[in-house]
């Protein structure tokens, strides 16, 4: 049997199994897929992050047509963060592409990728902390500062998730929850998730343009995702969630600190 058919079916079962941690975490998409495409695949970074893209692209839609539809979405907050996320995200590649050709950017994504993994695994760690002290601010910053910061967020993640495809999770979610610390954290999550789609689908795009998507891989990838993340998403009522993340952040901080080095 030929190399590539045996290769193939791998990809859905490591779909399978990012998309349960998924469905179990609310977070760990391109924080995982990435780095067992780079590290166990041997993908090249810049591939497995333009599939990762368009993969989460996909994946996140499913997620956000439920949000919507259980009203767990505020769109004005969407809608700020992709205000700063795509315009940094169309001058990341664009930057990445006349400056950082892909055959040469294998050191710098993967550098990203590290410290942005990193980056989330402290958010995860910390989240609590974060709550605590966003509950502590009476009606959070002022309209003005919040639509400020919420765009400069946007901004940054455009770039993160541009390079790493990490980022428009955990650094999301908890990002928003001190800028909005009066929403609901069903409509955190959800806010951060539409966030994602035109986010992950323009980078995606982006990728595809600079021919570092692999549509075969992407396609066994979702086929797993899909399942993974229904059965994730049953489990996840039955282990506590705060022992998932800390087996989340320990996995993440590993991983990072191994593509950053």
């Amino acid at each position: 049997m030929h190399a590539v058919q045996v290769i193939e079916p791998l990809y859905a079962i490591a779909g399978f199994f990012v998309g349960m941690l998924v469905g179990l975490t609310g977070v760990g998409g391109g924080s995982l897929m990435t780095p067992v495409l780079v590290l166990l695949f041997g993908i090249h970074p810049a591939t497995a992050v333009g599939t990762d893209l368009l993969y989460a692209a996909v994946t996140k839609s499913g997620g956000t047509i439920v949000h919507g539809l259980n009203h767990t979405v505020d769109w004005r907050v969407a809608g700020r963060l992709a205000l700063g996320s795509i315009p940094t995200t169309a001058l990341t590649l664009l930057a990445l592409q006349f400056f950082s050709p892909i055959s040469h950017s294998s050191p710098l994504i993967s550098v990203v990728l590290g410290v942005a993994l990193i980056l989330t695994a402290v958010s995860l760690l910390l989240r609590k902390q974060v709550l605590r002290l966003a509950t502590r601010r009476i009606g959070g910053p002022a309209p003005r500062n919040t639509f400020i910061l919420t765009v400069i967020t946007g901004a940054v993640l455009g770039v993160l998730v541009s390079l790493s495809s990490v980022g428009a999770g955990a650094l999301g979610i908890t990002a928003l929850i001190f800028l909005y610390p009066n929403l609901p954290t069903a409509r955190i999550v959800g806010s951060d998730i539409a966030h994602a789609v035109p986010l992950t689908l323009v980078a995606g795009a982006g990728h595809w343009l600079m021919g570092t998507v692999d549509f075969s891989m992407l396609g066994w990838l979702v086929l797993g995702s899909l399942p993974g993340i229904v059965v994730g998403s049953q489990l996840s009522s039955r282990v506590p969630d705060a022992v998932l993340r800390t087996i989340l952040a320990i996995t993440l901080l590993i991983v990072g600190g191994k593509l950053a080095l």
